[in-house]
This record gives structure tokens, C-alpha cells and sequence, in this order.
């Protein structure tokens, strides 16, 4: 049996592989795509190991696996790409975040103002997976310019986003951290 190795030396001259086998370069805006959706999923894991809320553990746990599904479908160039094991983002998650929304903002305050994060690590990491977010969505969609990428998975991105800043202000209520706002000098 052959050892399996983490490391395979095939990217040491700044070139990787997508699903199909194809080199690209690491620079390459799919592999911007897919590596910000990576790095979204490490905040959540920080985010999930750093609360005791019950609302934002599962629906967190959901994400991070839906958000692998994602990533998997950006480092497909075609459907006949995509792993046969994995079934594409469905519009139902899409109605899971928006009624994740739904479900925290019922509990807020009216926002009227823009918030300047921070307050508690807990909220800042919920920001910075927002910001994150964001990113992820600015090379999904300049990506979309280039190869045609699922508008659930475009719309799903931009919702998520969403759902962090929601987040973050829950956990602001729940610690009773005061939300500092912002409406201009």
C-alpha cells in the first residue's frame, strides 16, 4: 500500500491542479475563488470554538460543510468535473441562511445606523468571517465574468455575508456588548 503524504512537491513552482486535473496558476482567480471559501471556513471553526450559543454552533457546523461543497464546485471547471459524490449548492440553503436572518434579526434592535466592529473576539471574528465573506464574493463573481458559476452559489455568498453581520450583532446583544455606531464624522 502506498503511503499517503500531505505534502506533493506539484506546486512548488507556483502551479496546482484543479478537480480535472487541469494546471493552473496558483494566482488563478477559480483558485482566489475557492481558497477565500477556505479561509472562510477556518473563521467559522474559530467562530464555533470560540461560542456557547446554541442558535450559531449547528447552523455554523452547516455552513462550513456547505461551504466545502462550494469550494468543490469552484474548483470545477464543468459539471462533469464535479465530484459524483457531492451534490451541487441547492437554492434550499440559500432559504436556510435568509430564515437564519429572519430568525436573529425578530430578536435585534432596529439598525439605523453602521456599526464599527468590535467589543468581544466573539464579534470581531463573526466580522472578520463577514469581511472575508465579502472577499470570497467580489472573486466568485469576477470569476462568473469569465466561466459561468452557479447564481445559487453567487446568491448563497452574498447571503452569507448577510448572516455574519446578523450574527455579530446577536452576539453583541446576548453579551451585552454595546454596538458602537457609526453615521459619519
Amino acid at each position: 500500500m502506498k503511503e499517503f503524504k500531505v505534502y506533493t512537491k506539484t506546486g512548488d513552482n507556483g502551479i496546482t491542479s484543479l478537480v480535472s486535473g487541469k494546471r493552473v496558476p496558483k494566482h488563478d482567480i477559480r483558485i482566489k475563488a475557492y481558497g477565500t471559501i477556505d479561509e472562510l471556513i477556518a473563521w467559522l471553526g474559530l467562530i464555533r470554538d470560540t461560542t456557547s450559543f446554541d442558535y450559531a454552533i449547528a447552523p455554523l457546523v452547516r455552513i462550513q460543510k456547505q461551504l466545502m461543497t462550494v469550494a468543490s464546485q469552484l474548483a470545477a471547471e464543468s459539471q462533469e468535473d464535479f465530484p459524483k459524490n457531492l451534490t451541487p449548492l441547492q437554492p434550499e440553503e440559500v432559504q436556510f441562511i435568509e430564515h437564519e436572518i429572519d430568525q436573529l434579526t425578530e430578536k435585534l434592535p432596529p439598525l439605523r445606523n453602521f456599526i464599527i466592529p468590535g467589543g468581544h473576539v466573539l464579534i470581531s471574528y463573526t466580522h472578520l468571517a463577514r469581511s472575508v465573506c465579502r472577499r470570497a464574493e467580489r472573486y466568485v463573481t469576477e470569476l462568473d465574468h469569465q466561466a459561468p458559476v452557479s447564481a445559487t452559489l453567487v446568491a448563497y455568498i452574498n447571503r452569507l455575508s448577510d448572516y455574519f453581520f446578523t450574527l455579530s450583532r446577536m452576539f453583541a446583544l446576548d453579551l451585552e456588548i454595546e454596538e458602537v455606531k457609526w453615521n459619519g464624522n
